[in-house]
């Protein structure tokens, strides 16, 4: 039997002429893997993916998350003292602009 998990989708509106500080941030996360992999463990979080969208309205990410409760891991991450999440909190405050919920419409998992 499968635990139950929430499933949570966002679009993050970037603030204008931001794609060079985005990925710096990515390159950064991706450098430091293990210690971001460590963060989300003790969030609860088993899957984070975040895509690049580029429109005509500007850029924006849209951030997957499957977490065991998304409130928990906002509520770790908040109080979260790891060098990376700081880091991560300074890039929210540097970038982006306004976060919109997306309509779960199917979620398939085996």
């Amino acid at each position: 039997m499968s635990r139950q998990q929430d499933v949570t989708c966002v679009r993050v509106r970037l603030k204008p002429d931001m794609l060079a500080r985005v990925r710096e941030w990515a390159a950064f996360v991706s450098t430091h893997r293990q210690e971001a992999l460590q963060t989300l463990k003790a969030e609860g979080v088993e899957i984070e993916s975040v895509f690049l969208e580029s429109s005509v309205e500007g850029d924006s990410l849209i951030y997957y998350m499957r977490a065991s409760s998304q409130r928990e891991a906002e509520r770790i991450a908040t109080r979260s003292l790891a060098a990376i999440d700081a880091y991560h909190h300074r890039f929210k405050q540097d970038a982006w602009e306004k976060v919109e919920p997306l309509e779960l419409l199917l979620d398939l998992r085996s």
